[in-house]
Order: structure tokens, then sequence, then C-alpha cells
């Protein structure tokens, strides 16, 4: 349930976001929020992850829908009883729905958030980005965590 209700409030959020900026913004638009570190943009994206796949909107849409579809075939094994493992699976879902619902709808995703750190440009993103971008970091950090407890076990069973 938690799953279900994480992934829909994301989806609600992405989608609605990405509306407001639609209605609001001209395509390619920019307003600063803060000079120089975070603007509002209206930006159509028909790749994934920093353009990738630009042009291949199709496959996006099917790769999208056959993770949604492994997602959930596998859930029972990916949450293994763990709340920490539905948050990640409802943000997940949440945020694969909500780029996918784009592709299908218009043939790109919108992305809005756009930052700067001095010289750098980071490529713009969306809500939906962000919880995919949360899982991945969540994930790694804990698997990093989990391989550093696993080191220091033998080291205290030493003592």
């Amino acid at each position: 349930m938690l799953v279900l209700l994480i992934g829909l409030a994301i989806l609600f959020l992405d989608q609605l976001t990405k509306q407001a900026v639609r209605d609001n913004l001209n395509y390619s638009d920019s307003v600063p929020v803060i000079d120089g570190f975070f603007n509002l943009v209206y930006v159509r994206n028909d790749g994934a992850a920093w353009n990738i796949l630009s042009g291949h909107g199709i496959v996006l849409i099917l790769i999208s829908a056959g993770v949604l579809v492994a997602l959930y075939i596998f859930r029972d094994k990916i949450i293994e009883g763990k709340k920490l493992n539905e948050v990640l699976m409802g943000l997940l879902i949440g945020g694969i729905a909500g780029n996918l619902i784009d592709r299908i709808r218009f043939g790109w995703v919108t992305d809005f958030l756009d930052f700067e750190f001095g010289s750098y440009h980071y490529p713009s993103f969306n809500v939906a980005d962000s919880a995919i971008c949360i899982v991945f970091a969540i994930y790694l950090i804990s698997s990093m965590w989990s391989e550093l407890q696993k080191k220091k076990k033998p080291e205290l069973e030493q003592e």
C-alpha cells in the first residue's frame, strides 16, 4: 500500500508541475529563481538522461513499460518486507510512470529544473527524474554501507 501511495504522489506531483510549466512558460523560456544558480525553464527532452537515445521514443517507451512490468513481477523479492524498499519502489514507479506518460502523450518529456554550479550547467530535469535519482543514490549509499558493515564484522569477531 505504501508503494502505491508514494508512487501516486510522485506521479501526481510530477504531472502537476510539468503542466504548470507548459501552461505558464513558453518553450525554451528561462526564469531565474536564484541568479547564477537555479532557473525554471521549459525544455522538451525526447531522449533519456542527458538526452541519451534522443529520437528513439518508442525504444524509451518500451524500456519504461518493461521496467514497470518487471518491478511488478519481482516486487516481493525487491521489497523483502523492508519499509525503505517500499519507499524506494514507490519513488521509482512514480518517476518512471511520470516520464512514460509524457513520452506517450507528447513524444518528449517536460524538464524544468535547471541548475548551474559555477561554469558547469547541469542538464535540466523534472520531479520524475528527481525521484529516480533519489532511488539510485539511496541504493548506492546503502550498498556501500552494507559492504562496509560486512568488512567491519570480521574485525569485530577477531577481537
